[in-house]
């Protein structure tokens, strides 16, 4: 069996130690030709706070912050978040430093429409979001949205069943790529995802299935 260039994501392992999650990674080259921490990815994490990333293929690390501000415009919830993420990459035998800041807006019109714009300062970046939730949370929930950058549309549709099984459709305008992806959880701490992706672009139409498992732990 050949190995493959793509590195998914095939299995987690999440540690929940009090406030802090520790996560590994493996990717579906891992163990194609026998077993290897190459594809390995470690990381460590305290929600909404901060993130550290190590990826042993590339031997790159990242560190990132974050900061969200909670307001009221109108009565309406307003939700502003910084990230703020510094890091370098083995390339070229040399470190590669890498510098990279994203603000977040969302705006929570009511109980079933928000909009939120996503920008990268001294870029054209920028994503605009509408989400509208259909009967709440278990119903139905679409989520266009525009990318300032390739003056492109993305749509997805999501729908939540029992407990935190989804299934969720998109399409991206500018790849013509379509999406299909469910997930589900077991009673023995693990999550389920099966992922299928189509490009619709390219003559020999033939989707890409992934399968991606998680388990989580609790210290």
């Amino acid at each position: 069996m050949t190995q493959t260039r793509t590195a998914v994501p095939l299995a987690t392992v999440t540690v929940n130690a009090g406030a802090v999650n520790i996560h590994a990674s493996t990717t579906q080259a891992t163990f194609t030709n026998g077993p290897s921490l190459i594809r390995l990815g470690l990381t460590l994490e305290k929600p909404g706070t901060f993130k550290v990333d190590y990826s042993v293929l590339n031997n790159d690390f990242r560190f990132q912050f974050m900061k969200t501000v909670r307001l009221r415009v109108a009565e309406m919830p307003l939700n502003l978040t910084f990230k703020h993420s510094r890091g370098c990459e083995w390339k070229y035998l040399t470190y590669l430093l890498r510098n990279k800041t994203i603000l977040n807006g969302t705006l929570v019109l009511n109980s079933a429409n928000k909009v939120s714009a996503n920008y990268v300062p001294g870029t054209s970046k920028c994503k605009l979001r509408y989400v509208y939730a259909h009967k709440g949370d278990r119903g139905i929930t679409f989520k266009p949205c525009y990318d300032v950058a390739k003056n492109s549309w993305d749509f997805a549709i999501s729908k939540r069943f029992n407990g935190d099984d989804s299934l969720r459709a998109s399409y991206n305008t500018s790849s013509r790529m379509l999406g299909l992806e469910w997930s589900w959880n077991s009673k023995l701490n693990r999550c389920y995802k099966i992922s299928a992706s189509l490009n619709l672009d390219k003559e020999l139409r033939l989707p890409r299935v992934t399968a991606e498992t998680t388990w989580n732990f609790e210290m």
